[in-house]
């Protein structure tokens, strides 16, 4: 067998090894734990619903529960709470989720999305309303 022939091979049977390594249960979101509960006790969800749309997040973002033309700028808030990563950095934990609405630059210098100037009991209600969306 020629060399280039036997090079693609391997890699396809690797590639099919990484794929079948990867099937598995279905893991549970990772925001769902005891400072989830935290969370929703002390934030407000539907106010974190109203500034969603006061602070324009609808300008960059799809988000369930509020009506706005539909944005691709930034990802949809869809099914935030079962990421297993915000912005690809920080492991999705509600205290995470807060810092990364207080001030996404900070966590990640690459990010489009620019520090709205949340207070943290704002970033929490806001929080709070994504982690509860169905």
């Amino acid at each position: 067998m020629r060399e280039p022939v036997r090079t693609t091979l391997f890699l396809l049977a690797i590639l099919g090894l990484s794929g079948v390594a990867a099937c598995g249960d279905a893991k549970p979101p990772l925001a769902q734990d005891a400072s989830t509960a935290r969370l929703l006790n002390q934030a407000d969800p539907a106010r974190g619903r109203r500034l969603i749309a006061e602070k324009g997040c609808i300008a960059c973002h799809v988000v369930p529960q509020i009506r706005a033309p539909v944005s691709t700028v930034g990802p949809p808030l869809t099914d935030v709470r079962s990421q297993v990563y915000l912005s690809g950095l920080l492991p999705n934990t509600p205290a995470n989720l807060v810092q990364w609405l207080l001030d996404p630059p900070a966590v990640n210098p690459r990010t489009a999305m620019p520090n709205m100037g949340l207070s943290v009991a704002q970033a929490e209600d806001i929080a709070a309303f994504l982690i509860s969306l169905p």
